[in-house]
């Protein structure tokens, strides 16, 4: 589910980046600063991702290993 979630924020980040080209296609730096942020969500939510995976996935591992 949450990765998911990463693909569905990457499909909105994509289209924001889409959206903004349209409106200038120029250098804009309020727009830059846009873009940043939406990358900056997709960012926060893989690492979010991450870090959940490896909180269930590690014991899992870790009982392999030792035993």
């Amino acid at each position: 589910m949450l990765c998911g979630n990463v693909i569905a924020l990457e499909m909105i980040n994509s289209a924001i980046e889409m959206i903004s080209d349209i409106i200038d296609s120029n250098h804009n730096t309020k727009i830059k600063q846009i873009k940043d942020c939406a990358a900056g969500f997709v960012l926060i939510m893989s690492i979010i991702t991450l870090i959940i995976g490896l909180w269930i996935l590690v014991p899992y591992i870790l009982e392999i290993f030792l035993n």
